[in-house]
């Protein structure tokens, strides 16, 4: 007896030189997009997408989202030593992100 699975729909998009594997109702934080909170983006280069048929490889698909709110990431701290020397550099970095909610895969 064949087993049937239940596929969720999905889609590989490229977001800001990023790809992300998305779903509807997802939220994602992305490096820092135009717009404020509340506004509606789209995402055109769509790689692949998969449904309860299979997967393919349209490029007429697009991904809608909505901006939930700008932040900045964790601090990162970069820390070089050169041994013997005496020298040593601290230094710290925030990414400035965007969190974003997946509405559709249309």
């Amino acid at each position: 007896m064949r087993e049937i699975f239940l596929r969720t729909m999905f889609a590989i998009v490229n977001i800001a030189g990023q790809q992300f594997k998305v779903k509807p109702n997802d939220e994602i934080f992305v490096h820092r997009l135009p717009g404020e909170a509340g506004d509606n983006v789209a995402f055109n280069e769509v790689l692949l997408t998969s449904n309860e048929s299979g997967m393919s490889l349209k490029s007429d698909v697009s991904v809608q989202a909505v901006i939930l709110e700008h932040l900045k990431g964790d601090k990162v701290i970069v820390f070089k030593k050169k041994r013997r020397k005496g020298y040593m550099k601290k230094n710290g970095h925030r990414q400035y992100l965007t969190k974003i909610k997946i509405s559709a895969i249309a």
